[in-house]
């Protein structure tokens, strides 16, 4: 789960995107307020809220785990996230693709085909 940075977060888990940059010197509370006015979403849900800076290197994300606000941080040497068009409002993004844009990785290349639910065998 990314929150101890040990892989994929569960399938399922909620992801949200602030599409505009934020201030990097805001700490969990800070960004925990952001989450509430702005994006207008419950801090504590166990939604992954994900929140870029002006440079694109830079990655916070913030998510409550049943104890505690986690923030994670994170700055990329010598390279940019690979970044949504920036637009008003908030995207999601997958479990999977939130990995892959963790790693630095173009998370629009994570593709999960989509299996039929199998039948009973009768």
């Amino acid at each position: 789960m990314i929150p101890a940075l040990s892989g994929t977060p569960p399938a399922g888990v909620r992801v949200l995107i602030a599409t505009r940059p934020v201030d990097f010197r805001r700490g969990a509370d800070g960004l925990a307020a952001t989450v509430q006015s702005v994006l207008r979403q419950d801090p504590f849900s166990g939604t992954i809220f994900v929140f870029r800076s002006k440079r694109a290197d830079r990655v916070k994300m913030l998510v409550y785990d049943g104890t505690g606000l986690v923030l994670i941080w994170k700055r990329l040497e010598g390279s940019k996230f690979k970044w949504p068009a920036i637009s008003d409002g908030v995207m999601r993004l997958s479990a999977a693709q939130l990995a892959a844009l963790f790693e630095g990785l173009d998370w629009r290349r994570v593709y999960a085909p989509r299996i039929r639910r199998p039948q009973v065998a009768g």
